[in-house]
C-alpha cells in the first residue's frame, strides 16, 4: 500500500473513532442527572448494585456501546471503500415474480440439502421481462454497496458488525441480498457484474482461524463470504488493509479508554479512580 493511501485510511479510522467516542461521551454526561440514564438505571437497580460498581458500569455501558459501535464501522468501512470505488446506497428498480419465485426455489432446495449453494444458481438466471413493469417497482437500502468503475464491477454487502450471524436469520440475510442482486441487475440493464458478499466486522473464531457457521454456509457460498479481515482488506483495495486499520484503531482506542475512566468517575465518583479497563479491552476490538 502507497504511502499517501495509508495516511488517508488511517486518518478515517481516527476520525470516525474519535467522533464515536465524542458522542459517547457527550450522552453519558448529559444523563448523567437522569434516574433513568442507562448507567443509572442499573446504579438503582437493588439486584445489579449488590454486585458491585464495576458490574453496574459494564452491564450498562456495553450493550449500549455495542449496538452503536457497529454502525461506525458500518460507515467506517463506506468511508475508507470511496478510496478505491463510488460508494452508493438505495438501489431503485422492478423486482419480478419469476425472480421472487427463484429465490424461493433456491432457499428450498439450501435448506433440505438438495443443493449446495453457488453464485450460478442466481448469475445464470434469465426471464421475460414485461413491457410494463410498474406494478413491480421497488426498493432496497444496503449495508455497503461499492463499484469498480476500472472493472465494471458491483459490490453488495450485508455487514454484521460482530463476528457472527444469528443462525436463525441466515437465510433472510440471504433473501435480501438475492433481492438487492435481481433489482440492481434489472436496474442496470448493461453486461456490469453484480457480486453479493455477507461480511463480520471480525472472525470470532480468531483471525487466520477457519470461520465455521454451519447454518450460514447452508446458504451462502464461500465466495460469497468476507469475514474480519477479508472484508476489511476488500473495503481498502489491497492486502495490507486488516493491518493498515488496526494499527491506528490500536492508537486512537487510547481515546477511546481514556473516555471511559472519565465517564466512570462521573458516574462512580469514589473508588473508580484505580479500576482497570483490562477485562473491558475484548469489547473494544474489532
Amino acid at each position: 500500500m502507497n504511502s499517501e493511501k495509508e495516511k488517508l485510511i488511517k486518518d478515517i479510522v481516527d476520525i470516525h473513532i474519535r467522533q464515536f467516542v465524542d458522542s459517547l461521551e457527550a450522552r453519558y454526561t448529559m444523563e448523567v442527572t437522569d434516574p433513568l440514564g442507562v448507567i443509572n438505571a442499573k446504579k438503582n437497580n437493588a439486584f445489579m448494585s449488590q454486585l458491585g460498581e464495576e458490574f453496574m458500569f459494564y452491564s450498562a455501558f456495553v450493550r449500549s456501546f455495542d449496538s452503536s459501535f457497529g454502525k461506525v464501522l458500518e460507515n467506517m468501512g463506506n468511508a475508507i471503500a470511496k478510496i478505491s470505488y463510488t460508494v452508493r446506497g438505495r438501489i431503485e428498480s422492478y423486482l419480478l415474480p419469476q425472480q421472487t419465485q427463484h429465490i424461493d426455489y433456491l432457499m428450498t432446495a439450501y435448506e433440505k440439502r438438495d443443493a449446495r449453494p453457488k453464485v450460478e444458481d442466481y448469475r445464470n438466471f434469465n426471464c421475460l421481462v414485461p413491457s410494463n413493469v410498474t406494478s413491480f417497482l421497488t426498493s432496497h437500502e444496503t449495508d455497503n454497496y461499492f463499484y469498480d468503475e476500472e472493472t465494471h464491477c458491483h459490490y453488495l454487502i450485508e455487514l454484521k458488525a460482530g463476528g457472527d450471524l444469528d443462525n436463525k436469520k441466515a437465510k433472510s440475510e440471504k433473501i435480501a441480498l438475492l433481492n438487492e442482486f435481481f433489482i440492481l441487475k434489472n436496474a442496470l440493464k448493461n453486461d456490469d457484474v453484480v457480486k453479493i458478499y455477507f461480511a463480520t466486522a471480525y472472525n470470532k473464531f480468531g483471525e487466520g482461524s477457519s470461520w465455521r457457521q454451519e447454518r450460514v454456509q447452508t446458504f451462502f457460498a464461500e465466495e460469497e463470504l468476507l469475514i474480519g479481515k477479508d472484508y476489511w482488506n476488500f473495503v481498502c483495495n489491497d492486502p495490507d488493509g486488516f493491518q493498515v486499520i488496526f494499527e491506528q484503531y490500536k492508537i486512537s482506542s487510547e481515546y477511546m479508554k481514556d473516555a471511559l475512566e472519565r465517564i466512570k468517575r462521573l458516574y462512580f465518583d469514589s473508588g473508580y479512580d484505580q479500576l482497570s479497563i483490562t477485562d473491558f479491552n475484548d469489547e473494544l476490538t474489532i
